[in-house]
């Protein structure tokens, strides 16, 4: 699956138009698939006796200084249509949830501040749309179920995004263990169909790491420099360390496919050198093949008893007469008409069986897909007798059943 990268503009414009449509630009070179903004305003975004805290002063003034003009959502979600990239916004108030449905976007986006108001959670499901869903500061494992109470009349597909809220997050602190407890909470939500990482550490290699263990969608800050002016800028990525970010993603994706054959395309000419079964003495037809007349020694050919099956062909018959130091060939043991081709495919679906029940694949989907693939009758034999089968193998059962 292609991770759905997510380049976090926010407040990173300054209020300028044109800086805004530079952010564009970088997001889009970059390779990342949206382009985020925020849409707040400061009369609804904190109460006007709010303190100063975390270093900031008079933060009812920032927040206005930093807002994102209203009348340009518009024009910069035309923008993003025009250059290839998709325009996102996360909402901050009602108004601002029914301007990003009016313009047309295509999800939403709820911040880590805003995921523990449920109120909230629900006017955004309210409008139908699949929603991401930072679990930020105060947001515990227990608050899934309460997310997925509160959206369900709407049937809104969500996302979840492991988050720590600190700008920026050491290394210690993001703590990517998470998202292992994530993935396996969410087998009890079935509309809860992906899970990532809203990063805030300074690493652009953070991101992947969360790829390599299961993330399916990043969120990344970047900005057009690190010295401008302005409460974002000092924790986001410029420009070619969010190009490097999703590069590293993008490696990571290519080197986390699963095994599709018994060798990968670049192991195809070395698999020759694979050990066979070989005679160690010469043999006569009729003889019973024992430790002592038998080997294992390389190449391996099309036909030849792979040395995997040693242990098969002991005590069997041989049927035809050879010298020593031949490797022998499925026609000239017999061995109950058992292939060595049928064997490597019992003991690949059985490999994939036993990834499931340890509960140890990154990608179940791609695991029970490549079981079937491999001997579909065999296969769903074997997961229907499996009692705890995972939601996504039923969805594939069934998927299966209507074809």
């Amino acid at each position: 699956m292609k991770t759905f990268i997510i380049a976090e503009a926010g407040a990173n414009h300054d209020k300028n138009f044109d800086q805004a449509i530079k952010l564009i630009d970088i997001a889009k070179d970059s390779g990342a698939d949206a382009c985020k903004f925020q849409t707040y305003s400061s009369e609804t975004l904190y109460t006007k006796n709010t303190p100063d805290f975390a270093g900031y002063r008079n933060i009812n003034q920032l927040i206005k200084d930093i807002e994102l003009p209203r009348e340009w959502q518009i024009d910069l979600k035309r923008y993003c249509d025009e250059v290839g990239i998709e325009f996102m916004s996360t909402p901050f108030d009602e108004q601002a949830i029914y301007e990003l449905l009016d313009i047309g976007v295509k999800r939403f986006k709820i911040a880590g501040f805003e995921s523990t108001d449920f109120r909230f959670v629900e006017m955004v499901a309210s409008a139908k749309l699949p929603i991401i869903i930072s679990m930020g500061i105060g947001f515990p494992l227990e608050y899934i179920g309460k997310l997925y109470s509160v959206t369900e009349k709407y049937e809104t597909e969500i996302t979840l995004l492991h988050c720590n809220n600190a700008y920026p997050t050491p290394l210690e602190d993001i703590r990517l263990g998470i998202l292992n407890d994530i993935k396996y909470e969410m087998r009890n939500y079935p509309r809860i169909k992906q899970m990532g990482l809203s990063d805030h550490t300074m690493s652009t290699r953070t991101p992947s790491i969360a790829v390599a263990m299961g993330a399916s969608v990043i969120e990344k800050h970047f900005t057009l420099g690190r010295s401008l002016v302005g409460p974002d800028h000092p924790f986001a990525l410029e420009p070619h360390e969010l190009t490097e970010m999703v590069s590293l993603i993008r490696e990571t994706e290519v080197m986390m496919k699963t095994q599709e054959s018994l060798y990968s395309q670049s192991e195809t000419q070395f698999k020759h050198a694979r050990r066979s079964v070989v005679s160690k003495v010469p043999l006569k037809a009729g003889d019973i093949l024992t430790r002592d007349k038998i080997t294992t020694k390389r190449p391996y050919f099309e036909n030849n008893i792979p040395a995997s099956d040693f242990e098969l062909v002991i005590g069997k018959k041989i049927l035809t007469t050879i010298d020593e130091d031949v490797s022998l060939t499925l026609d000239m043991v017999n061995v109950d008409n058992l292939t060595n081709q049928e064997i490597n495919k019992d003991q690949q679906i059985i490999n994939q069986i036993e990834k499931i029940r340890a509960r140890n694949n990154v990608n179940w989907m791609d695991a029970v897909r490549l079981a079937f693939e491999l001997d579909e009758n065999r296969a769903r034999k074997i997961f229907k007798d499996i009692k705890e089968c995972d939601f996504l193998i039923n969805e594939l059962l069934e998927k299966l059943a209507d074809k």
